[in-house]
Formats: C-alpha cells, sequence, structure tokens
C-alpha cells in the first residue's frame, strides 16, 4: 500500500509579462545598432568623436536608461513578494562573472579606454543594492532616485578622483573609459523602475500589462528580450569583427593627428559654441599644442594633474584669443 503524503500548495506564480521582454529586446536592437556605429567610428570609417556628442550621446543615455529602468522592473517583479535567494545570486554571478570578463578582455584590447565600470558591472552593484528598496514605499523610493540622479550635478569632488573610486561617479573628472555606467547617477534609473514596478502592481496596471499578447512579429524581439545576457556578450565581437574583416578589404582613409584633433574639438566644442567661434578655437588650440610638441601626450590619454590644469589653461587661453578675434572683426 503506497501512502501519499500531503503537498503545501504551490503558491501562483505571477504571469511573465511579456511586453517587457519585447521593450527589452528593442533595447538591445538599438543598443547594436549603436556599437556599430561606434565600431565603424573606431576603424576609421566615421569622423573620430561622432558617438560621443550630440544626439549620438543622447541615444546612448536612452538605451542605458532603458536598460536599467528595466533592472529595477524585472527585480522587483522577481523578488517583490519574496527575494528567491537562489534564483537572484545565479543571475548575479553570471551577470558579475560577465563584467569581470569584458574588464579582462578589454583590457587587453583596448587599455587606453578599458571597461572597468560599464553597463554589466552597473546592473550587477544596482541589483544589489535595490534588494534594499524592494520594501520602501514607492514615494521614498522615487525621491532617492532624484536624489541619485541630481548628485553628479551639484556634488563633484576632487577626493573621488583616486582610480579606485571612479565607480562612484563623483569625481570632479570624468575618466576615459569606452563604457563608463557609474553609481551615480544610473543607479536613479534602477531605482525608478523599481518604484513603477510597485505603483503599476498597486494600481491594477501590472496586471493588465501581462495581459497582453503581442502578435507574431514580437517573436524575435521577445527572444532576445529573454536571453539579454547572451545577446549582449555575442553581437559587439560580431559587429567589431564584421568591420574589422570589411576593414580588409576596403581599409578607411588614414587622417593624421592632427585633422583627426580638428574634427574632434569641433564637434566637442560646437555642443555649447557656434561653429565659427570653434573653427577658430581649435585651431588656437592645434597650433599651441604643436609648438609645445606636446600634441602626442594628449592622445596618450595623460591623466596626470598637471597635465589636465595645463590643458584648463590652454583652452582659457584660447577662448580669450577667439573672443577678441570675434570681436575685432565684428567691429569692422
Amino acid at each position: 500500500m503506497t501512502i501519499h503524503t500531503p503537498t503545501a500548495p504551490v503558491q501562483d506564480q505571477p504571469k511573465r509579462i511579456v511586453a517587457i521582454d519585447v521593450v527589452r529586446g528593442i533595447a538591445l536592437i538599438a543598443m547594436a545598432s549603436y556599437h556599430f556605429t561606434w565600431d565603424l567610428e573606431f576603424f576609421g570609417y566615421t569622423d573620430p568623436g561622432l558617438t560621443a556628442f550630440g544626439w549620438w550621446k543622447i541615444y546612448a543615455r536612452c538605451i542605458a536608461s532603458t536598460f536599467l529602468f528595466l533592472v529595477g522592473v524585472s527585480l522587483y517583479l522577481a523578488h517583490g513578494r519574496r527575494i528567491r535567494w537562489n534564483g537572484f545570486w545565479k543571475r548575479f554571478a553570471m551577470v558579475a562573472g560577465a563584467a569581470v570578463a569584458i574588464s579582462v578582455v578589454t583590457r587587453i584590447a583596448t587599455p587606453d579606454g578599458f571597461i572597468f565600470f560599464g553597463i554589466l558591472h552597473e546592473i550587477a552593484l544596482a541589483s544589489l543594492l535595490g534588494l534594499l528598496f524592494l520594501r520602501l514605499p514607492a514615494l521614498l523610493t522615487l525621491v532617492v532616485a532624484a536624489l541619485v540622479i541630481a548628485a553628479p550635478v551639484y556634488l563633484r569632488l576632487e577626493a573621488f578622483d583616486h582610480p579606485w573610486l571612479w565607480w562612484v561617479g563623483l569625481s570632479a573628472t570624468s575618466p576615459r573609459s569606452n563604457d563608463y555606467v557609474p553609481l551615480f547617477p544610473w543607479f536613479g534609473a534602477v531605482l525608478l523602475g523599481i518604484a513603477a514596478a510597485k505603483l503599476a502592481s498597486a494600481s491594477g496596471v501590472r496586471a493588465r500589462l501581462a495581459s497582453l499578447t503581442p502578435g507574431r512579429w514580437a517573436n524575435p524581439l521577445v527572444f532576445i528580450g529573454r536571453h539579454s545576457l547572451a545577446f549582449y556578450l555575442i553581437h559587439q565581437p560580431l559587429l567589431i569583427g564584421s568591420v574589422w574583416l570589411f576593414s580588409q578589404v576596403m581599409p578607411a582613409k588614414v587622417e593624421t593627428p592632427q585633422v583627426n584633433f580638428l574634427k574632434t574639438c569641433q564637434l566637442s566644442c560646437e555642443q555649447s559654441r557656434d561653429t565659427e567661434f570653434c573653427s577658430s578655437y581649435c585651431v588656437c588650440m592645434l597650433d599651441t599644442l604643436e609648438g609645445e610638441a606636446s600634441l602626442d601626450r594628449l592622445y596618450n590619454n595623460d591623466q596626470t594633474a598637471d597635465w589636465k590644469a595645463h590643458l584648463s589653461d590652454l583652452a582659457g587661453m584660447c577662448t580669450a584669443k577667439t573672443e577678441d578675434k570675434m570681436t575685432e572683426g565684428g567691429a569692422q
């Protein structure tokens, strides 16, 4: 005779929200398009600095914000009722391990701009810190999110300029990296996601989203959205490898350091000044650096305090010269 022991009732698991996978999939495609443009710039097929300024910079920040917002949403949906530690630590180990691998690989491949704290590093740390906010009121979470986002605007200190503290995001000068996503302000996007998920759960929006069933057109987006880490790790090696292969057949035109400096300087300057001013200012900077024979020092990414101070002095001098020149020209 077989005796069947009663089992405890299984709690209903919340239904997976397919719409979140779709949005994450769209963000991944957008990220791939940005990285492809970065690859073209890296191999010299576009102007230097293209992806670092203007609309491309805004585009990149929107993508990163979307990812981190969804991290907060997913964290609450998965662990809002109770923290499922086995699943959490498994996911954390995967993300943290991938982040370390990216740091090692980029340190070897691009030592001048290696990724010491990029999007995966931020996701790993934010996932840990986010656990502290799962039980807090949504309003308080929103207030903390606003403070985290605003902190780098009002609170930048030289004490955080040490390389071991760059991950915080409050250093007086921004370090050079091909993917820099520090705790401040980006943890704020994760907190916004947690707060949004709380409000959606309380208002019934979460249930309505869970009932949505997109058409077959969304299947590819859902697939990559559910395998986001694998997509992230695979897509860039494939893209940069493809551009490298193309460069072996049709290499980009090689520009001189002087031309590259002028193009990058122009793009950077035009974020705050007009084209005429920037053209004159950048020529002044180039002439001064060449006169000092220090252009190579600039391209070697010198991070010493005296060099940064010297560059600041040169920028101030060329700004004054250019403004005087334009004033005299306008008076004639």
